[in-house]
């Protein structure tokens, strides 16, 4: 199911679906949201990465860059998962970043 949820999420994201890219997230995240899991966190941190998008996508550039920094925070916590996914967080914070330069 996660790799289904990943690769829904990188699709809203290629198709400038930002809440509905933190919605797919959210589902994974939610239940489980109280879980002191570096999984849990980074989900949280890609969850605001798409809040980032669709905030500078409305032209919120201030709120987009507190939200990305919130990111940023929770990001550090790719290098604490012990997930069958890792691979697949690591290609997705590479994609998440690569969307945020441009």
């Amino acid at each position: 199911m996660i790799n289904k949820k990943i690769q829904e999420y990188k699709t809203c994201l290629q198709n400038q679906q930002y809440y509905e890219a933190h919605e797919v997230l959210e589902e994974l995240w939610f239940p489980k949201r109280f879980e002191d899991s570096a999984e849990i966190k980074l989900l949280k941190g890609l969850i605001n990465a798409a809040v980032s998008f669709e905030l500078r996508k409305k032209g919120r550039l201030p709120q987009s860059k507190k939200v990305w920094q919130n990111y940023l925070k929770y990001r550090q916590y790719l290098y604490k998962v012990d997930s069958k996914h890792l691979n697949d967080y690591y290609q997705l914070t590479r994609f998440v970043e690569s969307l945020h330069a441009h």
